[in-house]
């Protein structure tokens, strides 16, 4: 899975971009970096784009895993999944879902009827997700790009910095770190990010996200890793009503 998202649609955190990208290995424009996802992968790999603004590329498991990969669209709402949800039948039948839906059609519709009516906050619905997962949601309608990750690790997320000051948000590790030079971190677990409104963990929503600059092997600063801070508190999401929603969330 790629998604590459213009700095004008995702207010990135500025600890993302490290320094170091100007004067070591060169990041990669957005088009390079699509050119390398379509290069390494299989010959039923395909993309969307979305005007000059958002980029997203899926291909299916190269070999066989336990986690699943799964790609689906619904009212101009795309999203890219990984994982497994144990408790999909449940959710399903929580949201008057069918029961046939899968994980990928499951995160849209209810990010759909959050964004629309939902009374639920978003940390409050991953809290609900059984099992392990990673996605990638990019709502064409709004502009807005929504990305989470398990809390159990299992399934790794990478995201970064492209040469145009694009987001880049891969499973990949050397794909990301390829493209974004230094100005690249893991994608921390627990943790939800809404274009707009930044990173917050969803586990721990009343506190607030710390960034820790990470060095690497060369000891060259690379992006932050992002940590709960213990000792800070987070302006709670609103638990009722029609902002309490995926769409507006932090507003």
């Amino acid at each position: 899975m790629l998604g590459i998202f213009k700095e004008k649609l995702v207010n990135a955190p500025k600890e993302l971009n490290s320094p170091a990208s100007n004067s070591h290995t060169k990041a990669k424009p957005s088009h390079e970096i699509l050119r390398d996802f379509m290069s390494c992968n299989s010959s039923n790999a395909f993309y969307m784009t979305f005007g000059n603004d958002a980029l997203l590329a899926y291909s299916p498991s190269n070999k066989p895993s336990i986690h699943q990969r799964l790609f689906s669209g619904l009212d101009n709402i795309y999203c890219a999944f990984m994982g497994n949800l144990h408790n999909l039948s449940q959710l399903n039948k929580q949201y008057g879902l069918s029961k046939g839906g899968n994980e990928a059609m499951f995160i849209i519709e209810a990010y759909r009827t959050l964004r629309d009516r939902g009374p639920y906050p978003a940390d409050q619905v991953l809290k609900g997700l059984e099992g392990s997962f990673a996605f990638v949601i990019y709502d064409h309608k709004d502009g807005t790009v929504f990305a989470a990750s398990g809390s159990d690790g299992h399934i790794g997320l990478y995201w970064g910095i492209a040469a145009d000051g694009s987001v880049v948000i891969s499973e990949n590790l050397e794909l990301v770190k390829a493209s974004c030079a230094k100005s690249f971190a893991p994608f921390p677990t627990g943790c939800l990010f809404h274009s707009e409104h930044g990173l917050l963990n969803f586990e721990h929503p009343t506190k607030k996200m710390k960034a820790m600059p990470r060095i690497d092997s060369e000891g060259v600063m690379c992006g932050a890793n992002f940590n709960v801070d213990s000792q800070s508190r987070n302006q709670m999401m609103p638990r009722v009503g029609s902002e309490a929603n995926w769409a507006t969330w932090g507003s």
